[in-house]
């Protein structure tokens, strides 16, 4: 750093309060709704704006008539902010289950199968062991998994293993089959197995536009040139399951899923025959040192999968 860098003076300014009023001004569009939200004076809220702006030599935000909305600095100070503010979260959430008997927490992001499928056995067994480490888990699409834990919102991960990995360490976790659900009757049900592309004269039901099951099941229809028929998008297994089961289209779930949530709707799972219908779920975390309770988490998940 060469002498007379702003660099310490920046830091200085940039206080936790001043960053949180940045990220709601942000949000709100508004110097008077980011003041609602801090309960303080819209006056408050500019003179931090304008001391923040003259700290750091730059102008943040762009004045329009209906509001306010980031410049290009604006929005990479946007991006660290909010990285910021929740790690700080995370270290007063942390410290109170310290002070509650708690030795450590662990944030895991992982995608619907993972959770559906393995997590409640695998993290039951876990804490039965570790009864003084906490978890906070959190579903989300294979993409936002990789994108949260390279932005440090969890301490690992678990994704289709399909997914790019991008920064991030990948280790096997469990494996699983997708199978087609179709309701009892369906032509289709009594076939011991069948190729995706059999299923393309038909209805289908999918899940939303972020999963990793849905992204396979549209490029394979492309590959095939075929159209996907698709009715409808739900957000969940147990959904897909049901509108089967109300004839609304044909589903494709893992082979667990169904077994756990199919019979119930008198749905029956037809395997497929396509190679990608056999999936790896990877654990993804970044590299280097973890806690020690989060290395603990992901030795027993390895564990649990076989590793």
């Amino acid at each position: 750093m060469s002498e007379g860098s702003p660099t310490p003076f920046i830091l200085s300014r940039l206080d936790l309060k001043t960053l949180r009023l940045f990220a709601a001004i942000c949000e709100e569009g508004t110097l008077n709704g980011a003041a609602r939200r801090a309960a303080i004076a819209p006056s408050a809220v500019s003179k931090r704006l304008a001391e923040l702006e003259r700290a750091l030599c730059c102008e943040l935000l762009i004045r329009e008539p209906r509001g306010m909305r980031p410049t290009p600095a604006g929005e990479t100070l946007l991006h660290h902010t909010r990285r910021m503010l929740g790690s700080a979260e995370q270290i007063a959430l942390e410290l109170a289950e310290h002070a509650s008997g708690l030795r450590g927490f662990v944030r895991v992001l992982a995608n619907l199968s993972a959770i559906v499928q393995f997590l409640p056995e695998d993290l039951q067994a876990f804490l039965a062991a570790q009864a003084r480490i906490g978890i906070d888990l959190e579903e989300r699409p294979s993409g936002g998994v990789v994108a949260g834990v390279e932005e440090g919102a969890a301490d690992l991960g678990i994704c289709a293993g399909s997914t790019d990995p991008r920064s991030l360490v990948a280790h096997p976790y469990r494996s699983d089959r997708l199978v087609l659900v179709v309701p009892a009757g369906h032509p289709l049900a009594g076939r011991d197995a069948l190729a995706f592309a059999d299923t393309l004269d038909h209805d289908h039901v999918g899940m939303h536009r972020e999963s990793s099951i849905y992204g396979t099941l549209r490029d394979e229809a492309r590959r095939l040139g075929r159209p996907l028929r698709l009715r409808v998008h739900v957000p969940s297994f147990d959904a897909i399951c049901r509108m089967a089961q109300a004839g609304m289209g044909l589903g494709v779930v893992p082979e667990r899923v169904h077994a756990l949530l199919g019979p119930q709707m008198n749905v029956v799972a037809v395997p497929l025959t396509d190679p990608w219908a056999r999936r790896t779920l990877s654990l993804v975390v970044r590299p280097g040192a973890q806690s020690p309770a989060a290395a603990v988490l992901f030795d027993h998940l390895r564990r649990a999968g076989g590793d």
